[in-house]
């Protein structure tokens, strides 16, 4: 992998010629382009992978952990018992790990800010997702379930926003962009490996559990865009939470289905079609 991205130039030192027979100082690379400090630690694509097998560890590990003697569905909680051991405690672990390694390195602002401006149009992506949340949230089902049940899933999911974006949108994107990557390239594999990251549902859910990485992989592109379109993680984590929060919801009452939740994958063809339509407008114009 390269070691930095390819546009990066060099400070001019203005210190002057070293002293004695001692060379002078080779100048550090301006890293500003990947958002990284000086003082930031760099990070090979085989260590982000690494980071992401322990991060899954944690989450399936701590889930599988704590449900062992309960029988539920995946991503279907029905009281407060299944939804603090199925997913709060795990996504909690897994967003404390996630952002111990970005302070770790140092990554504070290439995790949380983002430097590659799309146009205008992609906003529209996050605001087609909110009102799609919005409007197929099942507020029955939640108002049946109680202010406590409904107040747990509101903190779980933010913490599955920030948890996920931190590590595929944040720690990912930084990782392939300072390593060199293509910002096409980058979009490309941060959506792999987020979609390989939920094939570890296939431990829970069998074959089935394929389509939901296929799933995944596109949503993680309209995320990808949702970063540069807003300039940093915090409203794609805060779109994220949001989204699966209204789409969990469609199944917190046992044995009924919420038709709400055809609202989510009508916005999903949606945003396709826009994108597949789009796909030559998204990046800025380039300047003479």
């Amino acid at each position: 992998m390269k070691a930095a991205v390819a546009d990066l130039g060099e400070p001019v030192s203005d210190a002057g010629p070293a002293r004695g027979d001692q060379p002078a100082a080779a100048p550090v690379p301006d890293r500003d382009g990947a958002g990284l400090a000086q003082e930031s630690r760099g990070l090979p694509i085989w260590a982000y992978v690494c980071i992401v097998a322990v991060y899954l560890v944690i989450v399936q590990g701590a889930g599988q952990l704590l449900t062992a003697d309960l029988d539920i569905k995946y991503a279907a909680p029905t009281s407060v018992n299944e939804l603090w051991r199925s997913i709060t405690v795990p996504v909690w672990a897994s967003l404390v790990f996630v952002y111990a390694v970005v302070g770790a390195l140092g990554w504070w602002r290439p995790v949380f800010a983002d430097d590659k401006p799309v146009q205008r149009w992609v906003r529209t992506i996050a605001i087609i997702m909110v009102v799609a949340a919005l409007a197929g949230m099942n507020y029955t089902g939640l108002g049946h379930k109680g202010a406590g049940f409904t107040v747990l899933m509101v903190l779980t999911f933010l913490g599955v926003g920030f948890a996920e974006e931190g590590m595929f949108r944040g720690l990912g994107v930084a990782a392939f962009r300072v390593n060199g990557f293509t910002e096409g390239k980058v979009a490309l594999w941060t959506c792999v490996v987020f979609g390989l990251a939920h094939a570890t549902n296939l431990i829970s859910e069998g074959p089935k559990a394929v389509f939901q990485v296929l799933v995944t992989a596109v949503a993680g592109y309209f995320l990808y865009l949702i970063r540069r379109a807003s300039a940093g993680l915090v409203v794609p984590a805060l779109v994220h939470g949001l989204w699966d929060l209204g789409l969990i919801s469609s199944a917190v009452v046992a044995g009924k289905t919420y038709l709400g939740f055809s609202l989510f994958i009508l916005a999903d063809i949606i945003l396709v079609v826009i994108l597949l339509i789009r796909r030559h407008h998204i990046e800025l114009p380039a300047t003479r």
